[in-house]
């Protein structure tokens, strides 16, 4: 109904209409009540109910004009019509209209001069006399009317306050969390600064120290390197505390196997070509000047990952890809290629060269480590990552 008004009104003055038409039979004189088939209705009573109940349609879209055009009619039905025929059903009806829709100083006024010029004339003007229960019935409707549509006008209003009440409570609840977590987040950000400034400058200091005697002075070395041991406890001790505070009673207990690196690479390729993606790998990383950076290799790593997997998800059935890891200076260079797979396929997934959890996180891992990250297709087909990821 609230989808198509147009249309339920339609059928609301179509239902006033054949009430008012099968009403206009009755007589209400009847020596046991009303009686039906004893007259029959004039055809300027039946004009005046087709106008009346076509009004009607557009009383929600004009209820103050609709109110008048039927008030009109009406009217004109109380002073010509013999015998007479309901019309006033259609003002009774444009009135609760307006009465729903509308502050209540406009509901009594306009309510109490329906109600009062309709019966006056009625009674004053009239074929019937003024004592008549039709005159009566007049006022009682327009009255019932009037009240409810009030009434349904409150209830519309308190059911929106009552709304518009709960959603305001949910967004400051939502801003309130927000504003707590930031706040929660801070705080734990101040906590380790404090722990990792403190205790790692402490542990730089005796450091400093022990290298400083060690020849000289060995047992002054051994308790600079004691205080060196015990800040390092401490610190860790301090950092389990607080990290501690981030974990929740149904979080999974932390994993006791290392991080995934480049170590393991050949393990996370195979898992790919067990699942058909055909991969290249070449790896260049100069073992003669020492191992990667524990953090540079995770990133090698977890760049890698995801860009196979976003090769998996969203090239062609028939796509591979190439993988390169170079050691170039001070940097690693971590490269991904694909192919695009079959070019008739239409099934692959549209890729946004900078678009996707998986790329901004691609990108954070390398900008957090003072390198960059860039993902877009490449010049033929295919898909291009690139990642440079300083040592330093």
């Amino acid at each position: 109904m609230r989808d198509h008004p147009l249309a339920t009104d339609a059928a609301l003055a179509l239902g006033a209409l054949v009430s008012m038409v099968v009403g206009s039979f009755a007589n209400p004189h009847g020596a046991h009540g009303p009686t039906f088939g004893t007259r029959t209705p004039d055809p300027f009573s039946l004009v005046l109910m087709v106008l009346g109940a076509a009004a009607l349609v557009l009383r929600r879209r004009r209820p103050r004009a609709v109110l008048a055009v039927t008030i009109g009619l009406s009217l004109l039905e109380l002073t010509t019509g013999e015998p007479r025929a309901p019309v006033a059903m259609c003002t009774v009806i444009a009135l609760y209209t307006l009465a729903s829709r509308t502050d209540r100083p406009t509901t009594w006024k306009v309510g109490l001069v329906t109600m009062a010029g309709l019966t006056g004339v009625a009674m004053l003007a009239g074929p019937l006399p003024w004592y008549a229960q039709e005159n009566i019935g007049i006022f009682a409707w327009t009255g019932m009317a009037a009240a409810a549509g009030d009434a349904v006008r409150s209830r519309r209003a308190f059911i929106d306050a009552i709304r518009e009440r709960a959603e305001r409570a949910e967004r400051t609840r939502e801003e309130e969390a927000r504003r707590r977590v930031a706040e929660e987040r801070l705080r734990i950000a101040r906590d380790l600064h404090d722990v990792v400034a403190h205790h790692i400058a402490l542990v730089n200091v005796q450091a400093g120290v022990a290298a400083h005697v060690m020849d000289k002075r060995p047992d002054q070395a051994k308790e600079a390197l004691a205080h060196v041991r015990d800040a390092s406890r401490s610190a860790l001790n301090e950092l389990r505390a607080t990290v501690g505070l981030l974990r929740q009673s149904g979080d999974p207990e932390a994993p006791t196997e290392p991080a995934p690196g480049l170590a393991v690479l050949d393990d996370l390729v195979g898992t790919f070509r067990n699942a058909g993606l055909p991969v290249k790998v070449m790896l260049q990383l100069g073992q003669e000047q020492g191992p990667l950076p524990a953090a540079v290799d995770l990133a090698a790593y977890r760049v890698i990952q995801e860009a196979l997997t976003n090769v998996r998800k969203h090239a062609g059935p028939e796509a591979g890809a190439e993988v390169s890891v170079v050691r170039v200076g001070g940097s690693v260079e971590v490269t991904v290629l694909d192919d695009g797979g079959s070019a008739a396929d239409p099934s692959p997934e549209p890729r946004e060269p900078g678009g996707g959890h998986g790329l901004l996180g691609m990108r954070e891992r390398a900008v957090a480590l003072g390198g960059s990250c860039f993902a877009g297709p490449r010049y033929g087909g295919g898909y291009r990552v690139h990642a440079i990821l300083p040592l330093a």
